[in-house]
């Protein structure tokens, strides 16, 4: 499973096709207590991380209530990688964005990869057929990896910074300022 900032819409087009992601995978955004608890917790779960090279990270619950000292402390066994996930879970709640959390071999279907990248469909049809995205067919339709789409993103990310940076430095080299 990966977790992710919850992509905003986009709003091109003349129909709005539903969203097949259940309910319960979105999460929305904190409210002002539970991003200050999820702050701190986050920090802690960095700082434990940070300091521990375990197999494993013992976490003990305290769900006791008041006056009930004959309950035994329940312990869980979390390998750091699940804790890793819960800090960046924590660290999106502290931030107060809805988060989505997308199984890593979802499939998306070219309108629903369009909302993602916030582009038209027509756009990343012409991605695919210049093969810059892959996908596969199921029948005449295309569906696109996640975790494809996220390659792409990251990929056109990158060519962006490049752009920008080689930009700037032909304006340095000409003496251009802004």
């Amino acid at each position: 499973m990966l977790l992710f900032p919850k992509p905003v819409p986009n709003t091109q087009g003349n129909r709005a096709k539903e969203n097949p992601m259940k309910d319960q995978e979105v999460l929305d955004p904190a409210n002002e207590a539970e991003a200050e608890m999820a702050a701190v917790a986050h920090q802690c779960l960095v700082t434990a991380l940070d300091h521990s090279k375990a197999d494993h990270i013992d976490v003990i619950l305290d769900v006791g209530v008041d006056g009930d000292a004959g309950r035994e402390t329940p312990v869980l066994k979390l390998p750091p990688r699940a804790l890793r996930f819960f800090a960046d879970v924590l660290r999106q709640m502290a931030k107060r964005e809805p988060m989505l959390l997308v199984p890593q071999k979802h499939e998306l279907t070219t309108q629903e990869a369009a909302n993602f990248l916030n582009v038209s469909r027509p756009f990343v049809i012409k991605e695919i057929e210049a093969n810059r995205l892959k996908c596969r067919k199921v029948n005449r339709h295309r569906r696109i990896e996640f975790e494809e789409l996220r390659r792409y993103q990251t990929e056109e990310q990158q060519k962006s910074d490049q752009a920008l940076q080689d930009l700037t430095k032909l304006s340095e080299a000409l003496g251009l300022e802004f």
